[in-house]
């Protein structure tokens, strides 16, 4: 989380050396703000002086850069990348544009398939432990059996929204990523919901607070976030609106053939993103007040299930490594 928090505030600084203009003819879709790289910058510099972009601009920045064109490059990748370019180069030499912007795409592009690895395996742990519930062989992590099974079931998931993204270039990555953001910061409170109850159980009341501030934060933001994403009244943030509104358009016949064609997918996908934000809500809730319980059972001297964590060893000179269930001897 501390890396992905490093790689938002590089994106933050990124944009902030980009011209208004620029950073918008990179992050606007044609469709968004016209159909040709003209009408692209004849609508964004219409906004005002401060927006002001031409396309001479934006071809000199791409043959700096080393690409073709840099219209309509969406996704904050593209954008990072440039602004990561002229930080590096102006401390490198301006001729090291485009190997700084190839560096940063690539970064960026392994930074999320790590995510998206680290999340699948978290994925299939999370799949086998609740399957082991239903029939225990299928929690057995070892087992080839359960783990093909688990993979299948987390790889199948994404392997839908790819599709998506496949047959509806708007149904896909923008469907996706929202979601994406909620569960991934859900992931993180639980994490820390975990060492807060770890450290209570051993008695570290005191240093509870490391976990347990950052937690309060995460789950506040996160909730937040997610009843926004539910309840807004802007069509564009939450999930229902936008899908009883295109429902709507659907059903008046308001949409153009090829937006209607997609629409009904799109709206099964925000729907289903609803129902999955209420899942991980609900479920980051039921993780916080469990934990919450057990502390208060063990402030109270009430008992509670052991800690099943691995005893502390140390390999300092002078200090004794102990065995399982065993206090440290010091010599």
């Amino acid at each position: 989380m501390m890396l992905e928090s490093f790689v938002a505030m590089m994106a933050l600084i990124a944009a902030t050396l980009l011209d208004p203009g620029v950073y918008f003819a990179i992050n606007s879709g044609l469709a968004a703000v016209g159909g040709s790289a003209e009408a692209a910058v004849a609508t964004i510099s219409s906004w005002g002086p401060v927006y002001a972009v031409t396309v001479d601009q934006m071809a000199q920045l791409a043959k700096e850069m080393g690409e073709s064109t840099l219209f309509a490059r969406t996704g904050g990748a593209p954008s990072l990348a440039v602004g990561m370019a002229k930080i590096f180069s102006s401390a490198f030499g301006e001729n090291l544009l485009a190997m700084w912007n190839h560096y940063a795409i690539m970064f960026e592009a392994v930074f999320i398939l790590t995510t998206l690895d680290a999340g699948t395996r978290v994925g299939r742990f999370m799949v086998q432990d609740l399957l082991g519930h239903i029939y225990k062989p299928l929690g057995v992590t070892s087992s080839y059996p359960s783990t093909i099974l688990a993979s299948a079931l987390i790889v199948g998931g994404w392997g839908y929204f790819l599709y998506i993204g496949v047959i509806d270039p708007n149904g896909g990555i923008n469907i996706l990523w929202p979601l994406f953001g909620i569960s991934n910061q859900m992931l993180a409170a639980i994490a820390l919901t975990v060492a807060t109850g770890i450290l209570v159980k051993q008695g570290k009341l005191k240093f509870a607070w490391v976990t347990g501030a950052p937690l309060a934060w995460l789950a506040i933001v996160t909730t937040t976030a997610s009843y926004e994403k539910l309840f807004s009244d802007d069509a564009k943030v939450s999930f229902l609106k936008g899908a009883n509104v295109l429902a709507e358009k659907l059903a008046s016949g308001a949409l153009p053939a090829a937006e209607a064609a997609s629409a009904p997918a799109r709206i099964f996908n925000q729907r289903l993103d609803a129902a999955l934000t209420v899942f991980f809500v609900v479920v980051l809730w039921i993780v916080i007040i469990d934990m919450l319980r057990i502390c208060s059972r063990v402030l109270s001297g009430k008992p509670v299930l052991p800690s099943s964590e691995a005893p502390y060893e140390s390999n300092v000179a002078g200090t004794v490594a102990a065995p399982a269930g065993a206090a440290e001897v010091r010599a």
